[in-house]
């Protein structure tokens, strides 16, 4: 029978944390199970940073980004010894099992505390939706929101100088932030993981679009595909537009996360809790077809992502 849980976040930080935290927390203490919750991810935990949560420790939480609880990379962590360190830890505190929220790192940190005898429980936040084995991650939904803002607001200012920006979003491999805020803006083209770069290519295509008389352009692409400020000069030396880049960065990782990363969040925090209390360890939790799901991690790392071929064919469409 679990006693005591711990919580953490770690990685990147991603709106919608603080709401998994507080869903983790409410479910547990409504089970009777005490709930500590762990400073600065697996760093923290290492370190022995923890403190006993109560009820009114995460309330008025629900509606703040970020996370509460801090985070911290600890690469060292997938040392053997690190890892038993951790168990050390969590056994002096009599903590049975773990909820780990965050990226694919930190999922395989939890199944090695699992091999070692914690039962841990991942759930998937990250604003980049790059985790297989989820539809969507917490903090997506708040982040392509933050993008859609920015990119109309651009829009405007493009529209009345006769340029093109250049949107870099984030995305950590993943193509996800700039398909859908592509197709949520309206923006002329989206580069991506998935479709490549052609710089002539889209050289070609702006200048198409000057012919016909278009007043502005949004160009939104990956990050880690090229320089954005180079590009968009090329862009005002071989088109008719005035090229602009403009590097969203980690505004897109804050803010008050949306209503859907709020409800998804409680939703995957109390799936967290029920199966630590089925003893259900090495388990990551998703959403597939808007029911809360579970798998082994090692499985769920294992799976190919949904494609979005369907996203890139209709906004090729609609361009």
């Amino acid at each position: 029978m679990i006693r005591k849980i711990g919580v953490l976040t770690s990685g990147g930080d991603s709106p919608g944390m603080n709401a998994a935290i507080r869903a983790v927390t409410r479910c547990a203490l409504g089970n009777g199970i005490e709930v500590y919750g762990i400073e600065d991810g697996y760093r923290g935990l290492v370190e022995g940073r923890l403190r006993l949560f109560s009820k009114t420790d995460v309330s008025d939480i629900l509606s703040r980004g970020g996370t509460i609880l801090g985070s911290a990379r600890l690469p060292e962590f997938k040392d053997l010894s690190v890892q038993k360190k951790a168990c050390e830890i969590l056994k002096e505190k009599a903590i049975d099992a773990l909820v780990v929220i965050g990226g694919d790192g930190s999922y395989r940190g939890a199944k090695s505390l699992t091999d070692l005898g914690v039962n841990c429980i991942g759930l998937p936040g990250t604003i980049d939706n790059d985790i297989s084995g989820t539809d969507l991650t917490i903090g997506f939904d708040t982040a392509l929101n933050t993008v859609v803002d920015a990119v109309d607001k651009l829009r405007d200012t493009s529209s009345s100088h006769h340029r093109c920006s250049v949107v870099e979003v984030m995305g950590n491999h993943c193509g996800d932030l700039a398909v859908y805020s592509g197709l949520s803006c309206g923006a002329e083209i989206v580069v991506t993981p998935e479709t490549g770069y052609d710089e002539e290519d889209i050289l070609d295509r702006l200048r198409y679009l000057d012919n016909l008389g278009k007043s502005h352009a949004i160009v939104i692409i990956s990050e880690k595909i090229c320089d954005v400020e180079a590009l968009a000069r090329k862009i005002s030396a071989s088109t008719g537009f005035s090229g602009r880049s403009t590097v969203l960065g980690h505004i897109q990782r804050g803010g008050s996360p949306t209503p859907n990363d709020r409800v998804l969040a409680s939703r995957m925090g109390e799936k967290a809790v029920d199966l630590l209390v089925k003893g259900v360890g090495g388990h990551c939790v998703g959403i597939k077809a808007n029911e809360i799901v579970s798998f082994p991690i090692d499985e769920a790392l294992a799976m190919p992502k949904t494609s979005r071929k369907p996203l890139y064919r209709l906004f090729d469409r609609l361009v």
